[in-house]
């Protein structure tokens, strides 16, 4: 059986195979609330056979959208429009996730095929941005957020642990809460975004300080025997070389405080960095984190071959492999995946009866 296509069990979550939805936003919500487009997009990608689902990255909040086209858990309405969609993630076989989180500096946006860069201030359907400190992240996204209090970093907290709650009680199985990508949480990890001079600036432990107070705060609500994972941006590609020592030390914290998993990732706060896309550029530095944390992880970015995925967690880089953009393309991407590494029955591993009975019985 190729290392691919074993299963693998964190808690209560037993995922049939090593094969990660990626959170990918889709834009296309109206007040947060999950349509059509969402109940059909998470149904087939179920289906398609991977282990795990996570629905894409939901604001917390009005405000922590990153455009206006988000998804959103911070009300009811939103939380009735999810519940198919986590059955159907379920029927398919798959363990249902979702990431939450707050967009901060880069929130207030225009859906990227409409210009990806801020909305101008005085719309209609922009809102006022929040930070640690008054910088904007630059480029298309020049609006300078207001600096939060220490009231605006209480209330952005509970709002996480409440959306952590519907999460729960909707039955998604695993958490994962955003602080990469120039997001809020990342804002306040990184010197490009955070400037403040009190507890929750300057130092590496201070700029760590909101990250580990949410988790903590979340850890409190989210079921002991569900996974709680954190995609964490630990590189920036911009000459810091502190950083990744930081993202390390800040994860040993977390893992203290009830980490479970970590999705590694980059930065993404500025837009100075230098990144060396290609294949699977990221796995050496997860197996990095993985190593000295002792947590185990996942990362993404440019991982689309079978052959090249199932090494990854062969050779111990990465437990789970998480794909965006190769499912997109192809829903049925583990399929594919298990005829080329020779799974028995590569259609009755990966689809359901309707599928796979005709792909088995006509090659």
């Amino acid at each position: 059986m190729p290392h691919l296509f074993e299963p693998y069990t964190l808690k209560a979550a037993t995922l049939r195979n090593r094969i990660v939805v990626s959170p990918m936003c889709q834009y296309m919500a109206r007040d947060g609330v999950a349509n059509d487009w969402h109940r059909v997009h998470y149904a087939s990608l179920a289906r398609g056979g991977a282990g795990l689902v996570i629905v894409e990255a939901t604001a917390v909040s009005p405000e922590g959208r990153i455009t206006w086209g988000d998804l959103g858990l911070w009300n009811e309405a939103q939380a009735q429009a999810l519940e198919p969609i986590v059955a159907s993630i379920k029927e398919a076989g798959a363990v249902p996730g979702i990431q939450i989180g707050h967009a901060g500096r880069k929130a207030s946006a225009n859906r990227p095929w409409e210009g990806d860069d801020h909305i101008p201030e005085g719309q209609p359907n922009a809102w006022t941005t929040i930070a640690p400190s008054p910088l904007a992240f630059g480029g298309g996204l020049p609006r300078v957020p207001r600096e939060m209090t220490l009231d605006d970093i209480a209330r952005v907290q509970n709002d996480t642990v409440q959306t952590a709650i519907r999460a729960r009680d909707l039955g998604f199985e695993w958490l994962e809460l955003h602080m990469a990508h120039g997001y809020l949480a990342q804002n306040f990890f990184s010197p490009h975004s955070n400037q403040r001079g009190d507890r929750y600036g300057g130092s590496a432990e201070n700029r760590a300080r909101f990250l580990l107070e949410t988790l903590v705060a979340v850890r409190k609500v989210w079921p002991e025997d569900r996974p709680l994972a954190v995609r964490l941006g630990v590189v920036e590609f911009d000459g810091n070389e502190a950083m990744l020592d930081e993202a390390t030390s800040l994860l040993q914290h977390m893992k203290r405080e009830g980490l479970d998993f970590v999705d590694v990732s980059i930065g993404f706060n500025t837009p100075k960095a230098s990144i060396p896309w290609g294949p699977n550029f990221m796995a050496p530095i997860a197996q990095e984190v993985r190593q000295a944390t002792g947590l185990p992880g996942t990362t993404s970015w440019y991982i689309s071959k079978p052959a090249e995925a199932d090494a990854l967690v062969r050779e111990d880089k990465i437990d789970l492999v998480t794909l965006g953009r190769p499912l997109l393309a192809d829903p049925h991407w583990p399929y594919r995946a298990a005829k080329e590494l020779g799974v028995d029955n590569p259609a009755w591993a990966t689809l359901p009866a309707p599928y796979a009975h005709w792909l088995a019985r006509y090659r």
